[in-house]
C-alpha cells in the first residue's frame, strides 16, 4: 500500500518571482536555491527551502494556461500543497478505489519526479499535489 512520506512543498502563485522574492528572501530571510524554468508546466519556479520542504514561488510564463487564468481570477496566493508518496502509481489507485475525485488519473512524468494532482472538491478546496521522486 503506498504511503506518504512528508508534505514536499507549498506552491505560491505570483505574477513576479523577484518581486515576490522581496519578501521571503530579503525581509523573512529564506535562502534562494534556485530558479527554473519548466517549460512543461509553462512555469518559472523558485525554490526555498524550509526544513524539510520547500516553498516554491510559481510564475506563470503563459496566461492561457491553467496557472495564468487561475492567477488572473484568484490573484496571487497559495496555489497547491503538495505531499511526496513512496508509490504514485499506487496511491492513485487507491484513492480511485475510494472515489476521490482527480485531475489526474495517471501520473505525469517529468526530469526526477511524477506527480498527479487530486481536485481541490475532494479537498476542502485545496488543490493537493502528489510527488513521487524517481531516479
Amino acid at each position: 500500500m503506498a504511503k506518504i512520506k512528508k508534505i514536499n512543498h507549498v506552491a505560491i502563485v505570483v505574477r513576479d518571482i523577484e518581486e515576490s522574492l522581496r519578501f521571503w528572501r530579503d525581509q523573512l530571510g529564506l535562502k534562494l536555491d534556485h530558479v527554473e524554468d519548466v517549460p512543461s508546466q509553462a512555469s518559472m519556479v523558485a525554490f526555498i527551502p524550509v526544513g524539510e520542504g520547500e516553498i516554491e514561488l510559481v510564475q506563470p510564463t503563459d496566461m492561457d494556461t491553467g496557472l495564468g487564468k487561475y492567477l488572473e481570477k484568484r490573484g496571487e496566493g497559495m496555489h497547491h500543497l503538495c505531499i511526496e508518496v513512496d508509490d504514485i502509481d499506487g496511491m492513485l489507485d487507491d484513492l480511485k478505489a475510494k472515489g476521490v475525485q482527480l485531475i489526474d488519473e495517471v501520473a505525469r512524468d517529468l526530469p526526477g519526479r511524477r506527480m498527479a494532482f487530486i481536485h481541490p472538491r475532494a479537498a476542502n478546496g485545496v488543490l493537493v499535489e502528489l510527488y513521487e521522486i524517481v531516479e
